[in-house]
């Protein structure tokens, strides 16, 4: 089955790359967090050789997002990826992971797209499945206290009203989302 067929009928849209969310439906679902999964450690070092880790992020929320360059849906969310970033950079981080493509494939998609977000390679997949993603994109939604509380399947515009309800919440400390 082709890949564009496959995400089709697993419910995720095709959309053309970096289009509009205006006109594209794209479908997303929202999974909580199983809170006896282990958080997979975060160690990273993205294409620019800067190091990431979570408790240098701690007190900023975090979203880590897993792409590839041939998935269509993936690209049509990196703009507003982008954009929420460059917004909220005082308050969030996002990160993405690339999945099994070459440093070549990965430099041309960013070239070509302007893309400034830390990219950082998962060369054999193991991070994706660390993380129990299957589907692309998925994004790890991180609190600012360092917890890991859900996954998003498929694409959204993350800088609109949709995915504001879904970021927003993580900036709130927990000693202040319990009050």
């Amino acid at each position: 089955m082709k890949r564009r067929h496959l995400l089709g009928a697993l419910g995720v849209a095709s959309v053309a790359p970096w289009a509009g969310f205006a006109a594209a439906s794209p479908g997303f679902d929202v999974l909580a967090w199983n809170r006896q999964h282990t958080q997979p450690p975060v160690d990273w070092v993205d294409l620019e050789g800067k190091r990431w880790n979570l408790p240098a992020l701690k007190g900023r929320a975090v979203l880590l997002n897993f792409w590839a360059s041939w998935c269509e849906p993936c690209r049509a969310e990196m703009p507003a990826l982008q954009t929420l970033a460059e917004r909220e950079r005082e308050r969030l981080v996002v990160l993405t992971i690339n999945l099994k493509e070459s440093s070549e494939a990965i430099a041309r998609f960013v070239q070509n797209t302007g893309l400034v977000l830390p990219v950082v390679r998962d060369v054999q997949g193991d991070t994706a499945k660390a993380w129990g993603i299957r589907i692309y994109p998925s994004t790890v939604l991180i609190d600012s206290d360092g917890r890991t509380r859900s996954v998003v399947r498929g694409a959204l515009d993350w800088a609109g009203p949709e995915g504001e309800r879904l970021w927003q919440p993580l900036l709130q400390p927990q000693r202040a989302r319990k009050r």
